[in-house]
């Protein structure tokens, strides 16, 4: 096998929620291009219509599964219709967040529960129900964000503690789940990344003088850490995040 092969995610059934967003699509190709088929949640199926028929296209098997990931049993939901369909689930990308931003005196509490529900619960109970079936050598990556890391010039107050929870999250999963499991868990945190609801918004102004490579990135960057992490290629990389951010969080 070549370090090429290595990356290839043919055979693998690759769940990915949020994948009607800029960036879930960017993610459900990105996964798609390496091999794998694709198991699409949407709180209304229409939502993914357009990231469906794309993957259809490229000749991958996809289903689309109506669901909420803040809901338990809709998370169990998915992972059953997933096994029914392709008999397995290998690769569980928790993508679907809220990027919300408003000044912490006035985020109500609803607002706030509402962030952390969706950006935290809702990718702990996707990851709970994918791990129960998961085989050795699967692989979950939970999309975090540089506000988990980082101040971004926008007010974000529950946004920011979601993503840095996520990061939290992905360390004790992957400490509980590697050597019972055999499951890799990594966190992927964005940047500020080109037509996408990431860091809780657009740039601040004067954002891009704190990058070094001077501009924002594009969702298939994203995509292509995500294959590493899903494949053999990243098959020594557990409980970690890795920073795709062109450079804002060291200086």
């Amino acid at each position: 096998m070549t370090i090429l092969d290595k990356f290839r995610l043919d055979g693998r059934i690759a769940i990915v929620t949020d994948g009607a967003s800029v960036l879930g699509g960017a993610l459900a190709r990105g996964l798609a291009e390496a091999g794998a088929d694709l198991v699409l949640p949407a709180r209304h199926t229409d939502e993914v219509e357009r990231t469906s028929d794309l993957l259809a296209g490229m000749g991958r098997r996809v289903m689309v599964v109506e669901a909420d990931v803040t809901n338990p049993a809709d998370c169990t939901t998915v992972v059953e219709a997933a096994e029914r369909e392709f008999g397995k689930v290998d690769v569980l990308v928790n993508n679907a967040e809220i990027a919300a931003a408003g000044k912490a005196i006035d985020t109500t509490v609803l607002d706030f529960r509402s962030v952390i529900d969706n950006n935290l619960h809702g990718s702990y109970w996707a990851a709970q129900a994918c791990a129960r079936v998961m085989l050795p050598g699967s692989s979950i990556i939970n999309i975090s964000s540089i506000s988990g890391l980082t101040t971004t010039g926008i007010p974000q107050a529950a946004y920011s503690a979601s993503k840095a929870a996520i990061m939290g999250l992905t360390r004790d999963l992957a400490q509980q789940w590697g050597i019972r499991k055999g499951i890799r868990v990594n966190s992927i945190a964005q940047g500020f990344i080109d037509g996408a609801n990431n860091a809780g918004g657009c740039p601040a102004e004067g954002h891009l003088e704190r990058t070094l490579l001077g501009r924002t990135g594009g969702p298939e960057e994203i995509a292509g850490t995500l294959v590493w992490l899903a494949s053999e290629a990243g098959g020594y990389v557990t409980g970690q995040t890795v920073v795709v951010d062109g450079g804002v969080t060291i200086t």
